[in-house]
């Protein structure tokens, strides 16, 4: 048997043999939704880290370090940036409420600030955006394995989902919290081994400059950090940074937190973990690319530098890695997708009495449902940045503004949200259309549509106080006075 493979295949049944163990654990859905509220700051924090290093932030990235050098560190920056706001300003906001009126879900803070009908809309946006970026981590399974063995894309989708769901389906958030040590221990230790091996074997920094150089015409903007442009660089900010402040799935990692000082501590050091990471695909990127300038796939990049570049015992180790990191979060998004199926949709619109044992019977079933349509569309979509950009453009656009608006401001009403979410997406939808998806300038569609629902909040809040209704109910500042 190949050996890669071999690895490969140990890792994978460990990760599941930690995930149905754990299970034993899980009693209660809140068990399996929110981990009884029981997370400390270490576990906060590995579970938020594996989470936020998937498929775009090492194969994906890797990829843009291919393609863009070291300017590529704005996709995981960007995103860093995004969290650590939520650590220090929503996130304790979210959790207090969370707390207060026993909140699993994104979904639930919307009903309760605004109404089912909020929660209803996003729910099922997000649901589609989601299938997305749960796509995108298949994909770069697939991309994996395809290296190692040949495997057929579908089949690699495949494989990487039968693995999550296992774990994921048995033990919810408590099972995920616990293999997540796990990758995140494999992910970063061998993540971070490969870079100085792979530089080492193109002949140390200034070889590998060389190289570039000299293959590539015009190069130099591959090692300057705003080499990409500032154009693609706010739009990576305006999709990303927002994206990870109001993520449906950290918001649900953070509810298993058992207190807000622990969302603090734990969250704020993923986002310097996050930050200090991003070098690292940029970096293997360039040395794939100094290595093997005429790849006919950019997102090969990674799993290349893995087999080809590294000693065995560490391209093993590295390939392990990536594939843990994209394991860790297809969980949490497998979460998201669950979740949202039963409680903001199940429970909320056709079953609200349903009992604890029937709503974790219901969250399992809905795990499963999600890993399957994750792969089915895996398999049609083209690549990681593609997939996982559906995702973020529509969390960026559609939820940030009502999320940050309803926590920091009282006059905005449930009517005042819907037409929000929906003149955001149009402005979107329309910018994308009549520029061919270039924006305007440095506005990037994404940008548009996060600016026109700013808009229309000041504009319907401000103007219309009367007509649209002048009350709404307790922000997250009038749960704290």
């Amino acid at each position: 048997m190949n050996v890669y493979l071999a690895g490969l295949l140990t890792y994978s049944v460990l990760l599941m043999g930690v995930g149905i163990f754990v299970s034993r654990r899980v009693k209660r859905s809140s068990d399996f939704l929110v981990a009884g509220r029981s997370l400390g700051p270490g576990l906060i924090f590995t579970t938020f880290l594996a989470a936020n290093i998937g498929a775009g932030s090492t194969v994906g990235a890797t990829g843009l370090g291919y393609q863009f050098g070291l300017s590529a560190w704005w996709w995981v920056g960007s995103a860093s940036i995004g969290t650590f706001i939520l650590s220090q300003f929503l996130g304790p906001r979210l959790w207090r409420l969370a707390k207060q009126h026993s909140l699993s879900t994104m979904g639930d803070y919307l009903e309760l600030r605004y109404n089912k009908a909020v929660k209803g809309v996003i729910a099922i946006l997000l649901w589609l955006g989601t299938l997305a970026i749960l796509a995108g981590q298949l994909i770069a399974i697939s991309w994996i394995l395809n290296v190692v063995i040949g495997l057929p894309k579908w089949a690699g989708c495949a494989v990487g989902g039968t693995v999550a769901v296992v774990y994921c389906s048995a033990g919810g958030l408590m099972a995920a919290a616990v293999v997540n040590v796990v990758e995140l221990v494999m992910t970063m230790s061998g993540l971070l081994l490969a870079v100085p091996f792979a530089i080492h074997a193109l002949g140390g920094w200034s070889h590998l400059t060389h190289q570039v150089t000299t293959s590539i015409p015009n190069s130099q903007y591959l090692f300057s950090f705003t080499g990409i442009g500032f154009k693609r660089i706010f739009a990576y900010v305006a999709i990303l940074t927002p994206s990870f402040m109001v993520s449906p799935g950290l918001a649900q990692k953070l509810y298993g937190a058992r207190d807000d000082k622990t969302v603090r501590i734990g969250v704020g050091i993923n986002s310097i973990a996050q930050a200090g990471f991003a070098a690292v695909p940029a970096v293997l990127g360039l040395c794939a690319l100094a290595a093997y300038p005429h790849l006919a796939n950019s997102e090969l990049a990674l799993p290349t530098v893995m087999m080809k570049l590294l000693p065995k015992w560490l391209g093993i180790w590295a390939l392990a890695s990536i594939f843990s990191a994209e394991l860790s979060a297809t969980d949490a998004i497998l979460f998201m997708l669950s979740t949202s199926l039963v409680v903001d949709l199940y429970k909320t619109f056709l079953n609200p009495q349903v009992s604890e044992k029937r709503l974790l019977r219901v969250s399992r079933g809905a795990a499963v449902f999600a890993g399957i349509s994750g792969v089915l569309l895996a398999s049609v979509l083209p690549s990681i940045i593609s997939a996982v950009s559906i995702f973020y453009a529509l969390l960026a656009v559609a939820l940030f503004v009502p999320v940050v608006a309803g926590l920091y401001w009282r006059k905005v009403t449930a009517t005042v949200a819907l037409v929000t979410i929906g003149g955001a997406i149009a402005g979107m939808l329309t910018a994308s259309y009549l520029t061919h998806g270039k924006g305007w300038s440095f506005l990037s569609p994404q940008a548009i549509g996060i600016l026109t629902a700013a808009v229309i909040v000041v504009v319907l809040t401000l103007l219309f106080p009367a007509r649209l209704g002048a009350s709404a109910a307790p922000s997250a500042a009038d749960s704290e006075s």
